[in-house]
């Protein structure tokens, strides 16, 4: 391997040069069948990639015809996915290199493999992104000179030359790739060269595409198309008309950023090209529809097969090009010239398709009709119904507009044709029920890709435009079918598809239709069939009808009939019903209840029922995907009866840990599990103590390491609404206890910084539970975790929180509890240490203000011993420390904004005076005083002397906070209005120091306690160095 002459880089990096001759050997091996061959040769490949010369060698070998295929496809794979994203390395690449590399990529005009030609496709055009223009000038001229000889040789002379085809093959393909990597560029040098790619030859591309389309019109017939010349020429059209249209898709997204001139031109353009491009597909469809019957008249289809379906996909082209501009602009896209004749004409296909045998129109090339064409001419149709609305947006008529006839027309062929169920539905659903059922929710979200679901948006869009022709249309459709019945398949599946119209149309109807009266008199009776095996398909439409009524607010959820039909059909196991229908019932369920004017009275009597069928549901499904259908509507069942669902715990909870153990690593069905536990424990709140044996495995195994990363949020709101709505953490009927998954909250905490928030309200849960439980057992862990935590780079929002977390802490515990452990964590010093050195920001600063307060208020003895402690743990002076939190306590007052807040520090600066310590002494007559008047001016409070207070008990009278609300902010209660948690926060809350003790009884205490502690001629001295006027009024708040 020539090793031994290192190249120094500009930068003075040393790197290898690699040998050819081993690039060979190693994609040679790559290529071998041979696992042990191929694994090595990866290793030594990835090494290689940081080789100069690697890259530039492995072109070569891809560009050598007399190597071996594969050996050729392994080395442009290889340099494809390596050699684009390190394009401008000088560590791996030469100039040198890249100059060969560029001349490489455009001798492949007449490669005869695909694989590698769209590989080179690829490159060339990321290569092109990066150097065109600049490093690359004459990209375009090569392509064209390539280009041009060869159409004129093929399309004018007549010349029928393979190599010529091959080429002209490649170039288009080079020249698409090339479009489309432009046309995604957003970035100004991007749009630039796009601009001038777009003005230098879509005039050239556009003469290109004309000649060769009326070539192709003129030559394609039944005979033509079984020559390889015409199967060619197809494919060299399709690949010229991507080019084109990307060009043309792009400019139409501009044309209000172009000058006056260039938008004329543009515009002109454009117009030019759509007219062509309508032109052309009616006349290119027509031949092909020609070709198609002529061929299965003669039974020769199947050898136009590669043909036939260049030519289908290059139908469908088109469909795209017209979607397109009129997703960017239908205002625009309408007023194109002959727009209106080419959607009509895609109509008409539809409405012809329609006429003529059912095998006609199926999703493949071999038919007169592909599905998905259809569907584009259904699409565009849809989108364009607007221009020709009765109405204008502004109220006034349009002078375009479509006929009643027309419309109405158009209305039935969609219900009547298009929107019923087919055979391959009917056999897809026999034969998987859940999938079909499952398939058919997604054609929901697909619809404009299927021919069913979008016939529905295209009757939703006629009626919202004609509701005056086709809402008396449906009415009338609907009286004949509540007076009919069904009995035979096809009477059944075309009953269904008149369902399925009014309920997408219900808002235009729900004015028309009496619902409450047809669900008694028709759709109720029709649930009750329970001996044709043609039923099931009507009762699932019946199920998902009074859904989409009530859902849509359409139909009001309190009616009792509807509860009695829908549970029918939940829990009905005759022969006119199936899976599908319960699933069905079961969604529909969900969908009736979740609306605003559901009310729990019309459905209790339904809830055993409902409850039992759906656990058994969930049972029966064989999919884990129905299992979460039927789990989704048990848990908004749970949700919205509340505490009713109390009696069915056990049958909700014992299927449970089998479903989760059999769901594997189905993460979303699990999800739904932990939900479900979740909302069980939100129902039946306090009650929820006896669930521990469910709750605490779940949690557990929802943060196992292989499922954290899917069940984590789901896991972590399972265990906090535990928390939140228990009573205790402790072991209920030997369950296991909530108190044992306290060791996994403080991993959490210490460790995961993407869990942070929900972790600290957790932890605060376990704290209002038990503080003091918590430090027995935990005390150690918990200000290790705590520590790692409060040094960790978490959010803003979230450190916050968590100084909230400790002063809640402190405020709860007794100090001989967590003064030790803040002293031996060091976490104390740490706090004080930042506070004393400014290396936080404001609001965490005043933050550990408010800690240092509580800490203070708590015990001002336990406070001082720990600032002398951690002077020590810090070796520091401590009257260093002292100062630097004495600044930031008087320092950050004025970034306290809530009364509570400021009257806190008030009375945490005075427990710390209290000490007597000559630091805090010192600042009395200043700071402290004009801290203190702050506060006595800002609040207004007093002892409130009532008779009911008067009493015989020895309790202070309340104190009258005309400053402050009876209710804490919302943010105290960390939305857990409801259950038990908000009564400890609430009880936190009222048994507060800061609202249960009067400010200025307070300083006064403290005062006295502050002169007892340090010589009586001394405080008298600190006093007499205060402002007379400021002495005059602490005195007036102090002493009244």
């Amino acid at each position: 391997m020539d090793i031994d002459r290192p190249k120094t880089m500009a930068q003075g990096v040393i790197v290898q040069t690699v040998d050819p001759q081993e690039v060979y050997q190693v994609i040679l091996d790559a290529s071998s069948q041979d696992p042990s061959r191929v694994q090595s040769s990866s290793k030594r490949l990835k090494q290689m990639f940081d080789m100069l010369g690697t890259f530039d060698a492995l072109q070569g070998i891809a560009v050598q015809r007399t190597l071996p295929t594969p050996v050729r496809q392994q080395a442009i794979i290889q340099f494809k996915n390596g050699a684009l994203g390190h394009w401008r390395s000088r560590k791996v690449l030469s100039d040198d290199h890249r100059v060969k590399i560029r001349e490489r990529a455009l001798s492949l005009f007449d490669e005869g493999d695909d694989t590698i030609s769209e590989c080179n496709e690829v490159i060339v055009s990321k290569i092109a992104r990066l150097d065109f223009p600049n490093n690359w000038s004459n990209l375009f001229n090569n392509l064209f000179d390539t280009i041009e000889p060869r159409l004129s040789n093929r399309y004018s002379a007549g010349y029928d030359n393979e190599k010529d085809a091959l080429v002209l093959r490649r170039s288009f393909g080079i020249l698409n790739a090339i479009v489309k990597e432009f046309a995604s560029m957003k970035m100004l040098n991007g749009v630039k060269v796009m601009t001038s790619i777009v003005s230098s030859f879509r005039d050239r591309l556009y003469g290109y595409y004309s000649t060769l389309a009326s070539k192709l019109s003129s030559s394609l017939n039944a005979q033509t198309i079984l020559a390889e010349r015409l199967h060619q020429d197809i494919i060299i059209i399709h690949l010229l008309y991507k080019a084109l249209i990307k060009i043309a898709i792009w400019s139409w997204q501009r044309l209000d950023k172009y000058s006056k001139e260039e938008a004329a031109a543009a515009q002109a353009w454009q117009g030019q090209f759509f007219t062509f491009s309508s032109s052309f597909l009616q006349t290119i469809f027509q031949l092909r529809k020609d070709i198609v019957l002529a061929l299965n008249m003669e039974g020769h289809v199947s050898l136009a097969y590669k043909p036939l379906e260049v030519l289908t996909n290059h139908v469908r082209t088109y469909g795209k090009y017209f979607r397109r501009l009129g997703q960017l602009d239908v205002s625009r896209f309408v007023e194109l010239p002959r727009c209106g004749e080419l959607v009509l004409y895609y109509w008409q296909q539809v409405v012809d398709a329609t006429g003529g045998d059912t095998q006609l129109v199926r999703d493949t090339w071999e038919v007169v009709y592909p599905t998905r064409f259809l569907v584009q001419g259904m699409v565009l149709f849809k989108d364009s119904l607007g221009q020709w609305a009765p109405k204008r947006r502004d109220g006034t008529d349009s002078p375009k507009t479509l006929s009643k006839e027309f419309v109405q027309n158009a209305a039935q062929l969609l219900v009547t044709r298009f929107m019923p169920l087919n055979s391959m539905d009917l056999e897809s659903w026999m034969a998987d029920p859940e999938e079909w059922l499952n398939v058919e929710d997604k054609e929901n979200d697909q619809w404009e890709f299927e021919i069913r679901p979008c016939s529905e948006r295209v009757l939703l869009q006629l009626t919202n435009h004609y509701s005056d022709y086709i809402v008396p249309l449906l009415s009338e459709v609907f009286k004949q079918s509540a007076v009919t019945l069904a009995f035979d398949l096809s009477s059944v599946i075309q009953k269904e598809a008149v369902y399925c119209a009014l309920g997408r149309c219900v808002h235009r109807l729900k004015a028309e239709i009496p619902f409450d009266q047809w669900l008694q008199h028709t759709l109720a009776v029709e649930a009750n069939e329970s001996a044709n095996p043609s039923y099931p398909i009507l009762k699932r439409r019946i199920a998902w009808l009074i859904g989409q009524w009530v859902s849509e607010e359409c139909a009001s959820p309190n009616n009792p009939l509807i509860w009695d039909v829908l549970v029918h059909l939940l829990k009905d196991r005759s022969l006119s019903t199936d899976t599908v229908v319960r699933l069905t019932a079961a969604t529909a369920i969900r969908d009736c209840m979740d609306t605003i004017e559901f009310s729990i009275s019309y459905f209790l009597p339904h809830l055993a029922t409902t409850i039992s069928e759906l656990v058994n549901l969930i049972g029966e499904t064989e999919t884990f995907e129905s299992k979460r259908r039927v789990d989704n509507t048990l848990n908004v069942v749970i949700e919205r009866t509340g505490e009713q669902v109390s009696p069915f715990v056990p049958m909700i909870v014992e299927p449970l840990p089998q479903l989760w153990t059999s769901a594997g690593d189905d993460w979303l069905f699990k999800g739904s599990l932990l939900v479900t536990v979740t909302k069980l424990i939100e129902a039946i709140k306090d009650q929820s103590i006896t669930l521990g044996a469910v709750v605490v495995p779940l949690v557990r195994e929802s943060l196992a390491p292989n499922a954290i990363i899917h069940l984590d949020e789901d896991g972590l709101n399972l265990w906090l609404s535990a928390l939140r709505n228990t009573t205790t953490i402790t072991s209920v009927n030997g369950a296991p206890a909530l108190s044992e998954l306290i060791p996994e909250a403080l991993g959490l905490l210490a460790n995961n910084l993407d869990l942070f928030g929900t972790t600290i309200n957790i932890v605060e849960s376990y704290i209002l539970l038990d503080a003091s439980g918590l430090t027995q057992a935990y005390g150690g862990p918990f200000f290790e975790a705590y520590g790692c935590a409060i040094k960790s780079d978490g959010m803003l929002l979230n450190m916050k929180d968590l100084v909230g977390l400790m002063q809640l802490y402190v405020q709860l515990a007794p100090p001989s509890s967590w003064a030790p452990l803040l002293h031996s964590s060091e976490l104390f010093a740490w706090l004080l240490d930042k506070t004393a050195d400014d290396e936080t920001n404001t609001v965490l600063m005043t933050e550990y203000i408010y800690l240092f307060s509580r800490i203070a208020l708590a015990d001002p003895q336990v406070f001082l011993q720990l600032i002398s402690a951690a002077a020590v743990q810090l070796n520091k002076k401590e009257s260093y420390l002292l100062e630097g939190l004495l600044d930031h306590w008087w320092g950050k007052f004025d970034n306290m904004s809530e009364p509570r807040h400021r009257k806190l520090a008030a009375m945490g600066i005075a427990s710390f005076l209290s000490t007597g310590r000559k630091e805090v002494l010192d600042r009395l007559p200043t700071e402290i005083f004009n801290l203190w008047l702050d506060v006595f001016g800002e609040i207004k409070e007093a002892q409130s002397y009532n008779d009911t207070s008067a009493g015989g008990d020895n309790s202070p009278p309340p104190l009258k906070r005309y400053w402050d609300v009876d209710e804490a902010p919302s943010w105290f209660y960390q939305n857990t209005e409801g259950t038990p948690e908000y009564n400890r926060r609430k009880t936190v809350y009222d048994s507060d120091p800061v609202r249960t003790i009067q400010l200025n009884k307070f300083v006064h205490e403290k005062l006295q306690e502050a002169e007892r502690n340090s010589s009586p001629g001394a405080f008298k001295a600190i006093l007499d160095k205060a402002d007379p006027i400021v002495l005059k009024q602490i005195q007036d708040e102090v002493f009244r």
